[in-house]
């Protein structure tokens, strides 16, 4: 058989394979410059010009790597080439490549690299602008031509420094901001979901308890509530966590199945366990029932949950109603009671769950005392384009 191929050494050996032919362009680049760039004062530039832009790209790869030396190795072959050429558009040129060189490293690199490679390439440039004698005015001329242009590039350098960490902020920010919606929503979820269920196992518990010795099969009953409410708490709780395991890839947890969130549809199994805890919910619907989108219908769910987990806990009563209204273009929820109110008068983390879900949702959200008594929560949800519903 043959031996097979082996990608991973090519793979490992790549890098410094790039590295290796870098540094040799970079070193290479001041010698091809200077034969490149040759010339008379009879000859054309069009030629050397043309010939001394294609060299400048053989430092580029380590301008990358190390722009320092990579920079120094240009400014040589531009010294060199600029007192040795009779073209002055090829040491245009090459002041202008020097100049893009540094501007590169102010974008790219921290401002002790970025100041170092900017005084280099001014001390060089004025050098070689010295070397030339062109005269006192002449050479005035140039230092403050090369000055203004090392500037243009230091500011272009450092505006696109600026756009690429302001991006970097922006996004920084908005994935701070969907962890925080995130934790806000699942806040919201275990909030809506343990309240209610806690408060139907406390009341079943307490039912229990008291006809324990006297009324045995009551109590068994009691203890089936109580096992069938903590189950489904708990199917909630996998639901809910599960996303936050997949979210954390390489722990090794093996994510909880997901199953379907709850809805409208549910009610009957809501308003069952909240006959179990002592209150009997009359649940009307208003309209033709319609499928409703997976938001709409879970933040319906988790209003009516509320609103009969706050019926349970302070309203005293022994009954609730509970109105769905389906009308186009929008769906209307109500649950009022004829207690003696709710939680702090319209305040607590179950109200303001509900606002902030009915907000999200751009509705309507009401909750308070009834003028003839009781306590009452309603919400109108608008529905999107295309669900009507008559």
């Amino acid at each position: 058989m043959s031996a097979k191929p082996r990608p991973l050494l090519s793979w490992h050996l790549r890098p410094t394979a790039r590295a290796a032919l870098a540094w040799c362009g970079a070193i290479a680049y001041p010698f091809v410059l200077f034969f490149a760039a040759r010339g008379t004062p009879f000859d054309s530039p069009g030629l050397p010009f043309v010939s001394a832009a294609a060299v400048t790209v053989l430092p580029l790869g380590l301008l990358r790597r190390r722009p320092l030396p990579a920079l120094a190795l240009m400014l040589l072959g531009t010294y060199v080439t600029a007192t040795t050429t009779p073209f002055w558009q090829v040491v245009y040129l090459l002041v202008l490549a020097n100049d893009l060189a540094a501007g590169y490293i102010v974008a790219t690199r921290p401002r002790r690299i970025a100041v170092t490679a900017a005084v280099t390439t001014l001390g060089v440039q004025v050098a070689f602008a010295a070397r030339l004698g062109t005269g006192t005015d002449g050479f005035a001329r140039t230092v403050v031509v090369l000055v203004l242009a090392l500037a243009a590039a230091w500011m272009t350098g450092h505006s696109v420094r600026e756009r690429r960490e302001h991006a970097a902020a922006l996004r920084s920010q908005t994935a701070a901001q969907a962890v925080a919606a995130e934790r806000l929503r699942i806040a919201r979820e275990l909030h809506d979901m343990i309240a209610h269920s806690i408060g139907v196992i406390a009341i079943q518990a307490g039912v229990g308890r008291r006809v324990i010795d006297t009324q045995p099969d009551e109590a068994r009953n009691a203890l089936a509530t109580i096992e069938d409410t903590s189950r489904e708490t708990l199917a909630g709780l996998r639901r809910t966590l599960g996303a936050l395991r997949r979210a954390e890839p390489g722990t090794g947890v093996e994510a909880a199945p997901r199953e379907p969130a709850p809805g409208l549809a549910d009610l009957d199994r809501l308003t069952a366990s909240t006959k179990d805890a002592g209150v009997h919910a009359d649940v009307r619907w208003l309209g033709e029932r319609r499928p409703l989108p997976p938001d709409i219908d879970l933040a319906a769910f988790r209003i009516v949950q509320e609103g009969l987990t706050n019926v349970v806990r302070h309203a005293d009563a022994p009954d609730c109603r509970v109105t769905i209204g389906y009308q186009d273009g929008e769906l209307t929820i109500e649950v009022a009671d004829d207690g003696r109110g709710g939680p702090a008068s319209g305040t607590g983390y179950g109200i303001t769950g509900m606002r902030e879900r009915i907000t999200l949702l751009r509705g309507q959200f009401t909750a308070g005392p009834r003028p003839e008594g009781g306590f009452r929560v309603a919400a109108r949800l608008p529905l999107p384009e295309g669900v009507h519903i008559s």
